[in-house]
């Protein structure tokens, strides 16, 4: 599956940004999907995961209240909505895919999981 992500960019402490993910190649509707970041000098993280129903949805402690995460399978997209922006969630954002169908959703919290990522989109959050 091939991810694209768009929506990134310059933003205030404080504010939204709004992140989506289209999917193309493969059935996109029966896939879980996530999110994560990876800020400069740290390591890749889980931000948010989202079963394929939209039914069942995790958070990263960090983002939990802040964040949502949702889906579109019409559109074959994923969105991650972030409000409340902090500079600490200044990283670059990819959008995920699992390596099969099936992949449990318990497990999505795991990079390991993924087998499908996109190019990313830079969020920058000013102080």
């Amino acid at each position: 599956v091939q991810l694209q992500a768009s929506g990134g960019g310059l933003v205030q402490a404080g504010g939204s940004l709004r992140l989506s993910c289209a999917a193309s190649g493969r059935t996109f509707s029966g896939y879980h999907m996530g999110w994560f970041r990876q800020a400069p000098g740290k390591e890749r993280e889980f931000v948010s995961a989202i079963s394929w129903s939209g039914g069942t949805t995790y958070y990263a402690d960090s983002v939990k209240g802040r964040f949502t995460i949702s889906r579109d399978n019409a559109k074959n997209t994923v969105y991650l909505q972030m409000n409340s922006l902090k500079p600490e969630d200044t990283a670059v954002y990819y959008c995920a895919a699992p390596r099969k169908l099936g992949t449990p959703i318990s497990t999505m919290t795991s990079g390991a999981a993924y087998g499908s990522w996109g190019q990313g989109t830079q969020v920058t959050v000013s102080s």
